[in-house]
């Protein structure tokens, strides 16, 4: 049996997971240039390594309510099948191996606001939800957006 590598997160009250293989880094949150007219999770752009990278809060996707910009918080930065993208998270705390028989199809993916939902991994003292980030950022209004703006600063 075969198990599933994920970064944790935390967002609300809840546990989050995001595959290793999509994570790029994990960084403290540094100055954000905010980009006007876009919605309110898109939080701007953010230099890092040399690279500017847009940044999302999941607990505004989430929850519809701001993230604290604190030193607690951090950025996990995903790279999804059309660009990399900051998370902003209340915290990204450990890799877990989750064993693939404790996850459970719960059906939110046919739900348009969830489809980013992959499964949800039933553990013995915890749940944790799976993010898949490509999914997320397709079914999000204003990421096609943020890559044609992408693409025009790069080049």
């Amino acid at each position: 049996m075969s198990n599933v590598k994920a970064v944790i997160v935390r967002s609300g009250n809840e546990e989050y997971a995001l595959p290793v293989e999509n994570v790029i880094s994990i960084e403290k949150l540094e100055s954000i240039n905010p980009i006007p007219h876009l919605p309110d999770y898109m939080l701007g752009l953010m230099k890092i390594r040399g690279e500017l990278v847009p940044v999302l809060d999941l607990e505004q996707i989430l929850y519809n309510r701001k993230a604290p910009q604190n030193d607690v918080v951090r950025v996990v930065v995903v790279q999804t099948d059309s660009l990399n993208i900051g998370l902003l998270v209340l915290d990204a705390k450990e890799i877990l191996d989750l064993p693939e028989d404790t996850l459970k199809q719960i059906g939110l993916s046919n739900y348009s606001r969830t489809k980013f939902v992959s499964s949800v991994a039933n553990l013995e003292n915890r749940m944790i939800t799976l993010i898949d980030p490509t999914v997320l950022v397709t079914t999000l209004e204003g990421v096609k957006e943020i890559k044609e703006y992408m693409d025009s600063v790069e080049s």
